[in-house]
């Protein structure tokens, strides 16, 4: 089995004061990208042992739908907060479906 759509795999790390902010503004995230054209699933995450770990799971038509999201003007927002709230370094994987 195989898929043309491509997954995301996006881990962001709080800081320990900020954990209650970043949750706010990921969680902001999830309505508009929802029904952002070439969305196929956007899963927000939170470690059960860490709060401070968030992880989105996402499924995406194709290149230029992540394009897209990521010219969008709510995550644009969200990406210029990342400084003030994040411990480490945005991480996002892509990955391929192949089995």
């Amino acid at each position: 089995m195989t898929s043309d759509t491509i997954r995301l795999v996006a881990r962001l790390k709080a800081r320990p004061d900020k954990v209650g902010a970043l949750h706010a503004v990921l969680f902001g995230l999830l309505a508009p990208t929802r029904a952002e054209q070439g969305c196929i699933r956007y899963e927000m995450l939170q470690n059960l042992e860490d709060p401070t770990d968030f992880t989105f799971i996402e499924e995406w038509s194709g290149q230029p739908a992540i394009d897209a999201h990521f010219g969008s003007e709510h995550i644009r927002e969200a990406l210029a907060q990342f400084p003030i709230l994040l411990a480490d370094e945005l991480d996002v994987r892509g990955y391929s479906l192949v089995g």
